[in-house]
């Protein structure tokens, strides 16, 4: 980048209000690595290869956490609309919404915020903490 700075150098804000979107609708992918498949299993109470085979798929990219008929994320309770494994969830879920694909641009990022009801409100994110989350996992 030449040594400047990108569009949101100046922190974004971001609070979750829990409402389950970027948990639900239109399908996806929420990749899981082998720490986090065993991290998960664990919590469930669960052998790494039985969470493997009814929890995750293989993708083009890596394994995935499988959704429901409707696009739902599995561990999303469908009545409460909170995640059932939130204490340990994927570092995906952990990062949303400081994606590279929701930062290449302020549209992108104006996109999320029209969708996501706590992108854009809440607590400033700094350059250096969104750069960390952002380097997480690229999505």
């Amino acid at each position: 980048m030449s040594g400047r700075k990108p569009w949101y150098s100046t922190g974004l804000r971001f609070s979750c209000t829990g409402c389950g979107y970027c948990c639900s609708g239109q399908p996806g992918y929420v990749y899981v690595n082998e720490e986090e498949i065993g991290r998960i299993a664990q919590y469930l109470g669960m052998k790494v290869n039985e969470f493997v085979s009814r929890f995750t798929r293989e993708t083009h990219r890596e394994r995935s956490l499988i959704e429901r008929p409707n696009g739902d994320c599995v561990f999303l309770d469908p009545v409460l609309r909170s995640c059932q494994i939130y204490p340990i969830r994927p570092r995906q879920c952990r990062t949303f919404p400081f994606w590279n694909s929701n930062l290449r641009r302020p549209k992108d990022w104006n996109d999320v915020c029209r969708t996501c009801p706590g992108c854009g409100k809440g607590p400033v994110f700094s350059y250096e903490t969104i750069e960390e989350l952002r380097g997480r996992i690229d999505i």
